[in-house]
């Protein structure tokens, strides 16, 4: 096997610089660079710890960035954004890219509810998960990436007239907390931040990495945790040509300890693919839950520009114990154009509210909405079932119906609620009402479920979860999971500042072991 080329000071390999099979040596290899993994070998080579990281995806520079959101999703998304969940057909969006879902999310950090985590500390035997214990990671990781509240003057309107409904109905809200440090307000999280504010893990975590000697390994896929009795001893797969996946060099790294953080629905199919590790509990891809979410649009009589202002910049935790979160949305208009009833010159006068039009939506704490994560025959992508559950169809409903009372409250004069079989336009709230009264099958809602949990979940019960408190595999003495598959449930908020105060957590738990 051949040595692999180096860039100059900084041990980042790019498929263009592949010349042949290889291997490495490591004394921690993490598999996937999003906010966990990033998060994991930042903290270990921080140790003086020798850490491969390695990402399936390419690095997406600025120059790189396609804005129209078509072309975004399918250069930075698997299966070009179009994946979906079978039995309740659902939409879900993983990133591949260097820095994962953060290069093309909100950047939303928001700390998991005190209840939730005291739910997950009962519930499942984790005695080290409340609050109290998790506060101290996620402080750690909030003052690394510049965490703060979103500033008024990059809201825009879009996201002040959702704080003005609230204000009116006497709902809170709160500007919403990102990891962005210097925000211009332009609206272009989903397709990558052209002005480099937003502190994905490309320019943050893993660029300070690979500083401190990190080596990462771009375009190459895990195909195989080669393990024995109950250790693993490292990973081998094969460098993926950017944007086709097309197989080229054979690559392994051996390593004393093994984290995989390659995602809630790549991790549990890289451990089936892998002669089904970690599974002696039987959970590995079982438990599969989301975060489904539904928007509604409101049309005002003034201009709102909607493109300008933080993509999210506005949330309600209002009704977050009753099962679902409200906050602001914005996306490339030709993501939204696909969701707006109508044709021909009815639609073109729906494109032309646009700059008059606000989005909103809602994310439910589904619980009872459960599935699984399968590995094909062929390939690498997962087969996902999901069913959403009758009692969180209405939950959504009653979300909706909330969307729209705010909406009213700010003073728009038509909401398009998208759920099928009832008016596409409402122009009073009472009108609004049929929203929490009429009941629908979900195949009525239009879904969307970006955040994935629960596929790897922690349990203080080997019998009953596939990892432990620190993120260890119940099976192996040095395989771990730092991802959101590790989630026992959902976490009400958007999980990305949990995951990687788990991930920070979960960091230091190696560090003290190997």
């Amino acid at each position: 096997m051949t040595s692999n080329p180096v860039h100059q000071g900084i041990d980042l390999r790019v498929f263009a610089r592949y010349r042949g099979d290889f291997t490495e040596e490591a004394d921690v290899v993490v598999v996937g660079s999003g906010p966990g993994g990033a998060v994991v070998a930042h903290g270990l080579v921080e140790k003086g710890l020798r850490v491969v990281l390695v990402e399936e995806g390419p690095p997406i520079p600025p120059a790189d960035f396609e804005f129209d959101g078509g072309m975004s999703m399918a250069r930075t998304m698997r299966e070009g954004g179009l994946r979906t969940t079978r039995g309740t057909v659902m939409p879900t969006m993983q990133a591949i890219a260097l820095g994962g879902g953060s290069l093309v999310n909100s950047a939303i950090c928001v700390r998991a509810p005190e209840f939730v985590l005291d739910r997950w500390s009962r519930d499942y035997e984790l005695n080290k998960t409340t609050r109290t214990e998790l506060d101290p990671h996620y402080d750690a990781v909030g003052a690394f990436l510049g965490i703060s509240p979103t500033p008024e003057d990059v809201q825009g309107a879009r996201n002040l007239l959702f704080r003005d409904g609230c204000d009116a109905l006497g709902y809170s809200s709160e500007p919403i907390a990102r990891n962005v440090r210097g925000c211009r307000g332009s609206g272009e999280c989903f397709t990558g931040c052209r002005s480099r504010a937003k502190q994905s893990m490309d320019i943050s975590y893993v660029h300070e990495a690979l500083e401190a000697g990190a080596c990462v390994l771009t375009s190459a896929r895990v195909e195989n945790v080669l393990a024995s009795g109950h250790r693993v001893s490292g990973v081998e797969g094969h460098v993926v040509e950017p944007f086709t996946g097309r197989p080229r060099y054979r690559f392994r790294v051996n390593a004393k300890v093994v984290v995989l953080a390659a995602g809630c629905m790549a991790t549990p199919v890289l451990l089936q693919k892998s002669g089904g590790l970690a599974n002696r509990s039987g959970q590995v891809g079982e438990n599969l839950r989301f975060h489904p979410g539904v928007a509604a649009m409101g049309t005002f009589p003034d201009r709102v520009d909607p493109q300008f202002g933080a993509t999210q910049g506005y949330q309600s935790l209002e009704f977050i114990k009753r099962g679902f979160k409200l906050e602001t949305l914005w996306a490339p208009p030709t993501i939204f154009a696909v969701r707006l009833p109508g044709s021909g010159m009815a639609f073109k006068e729906r494109l032309g509210d646009l700059p008059y039009s606000a989005v909103w939506d809602a994310i439910g704490s589904c619980n009872r909405s459960v599935g699984r994560v399968r590995a094909r025959f062929r390939g690498n992508d997962p087969k996902l079932s999901w069913k959403l559950h009758p009692e969180d169809v209405g939950l959504l409903m009653e979300a909706l119906y909330r969307l729209a009372e705010i909406f009213f409250a700010a003073g728009a004069h038509t909401v398009l609620p998208g759920v099928s079989g009832l008016p596409e336009e409402m122009h009073t709230l009472e009108a609004a009402d049929v929203l929490r009264t009429h009941e629908v099958p979900a195949s009525s809602l239009v879904l969307g479920g970006n955040h994935a949990f629960c596929s790897t979940r922690m349990h203080g019960d080997p019998r009953r979860g596939v990892v432990d408190e620190s993120g260890r595999c119940h099976d192996f003495e040095n395989l771990y999971v730092a991802d959101t598959g590790i989630f026992p449930e959902c976490p009400s908020v958007n999980p990305m500042w949990t995951g990687m105060a788990l991930a920070h957590r979960t960091a230091g738990c190696i560090a003290d072991r190997i």
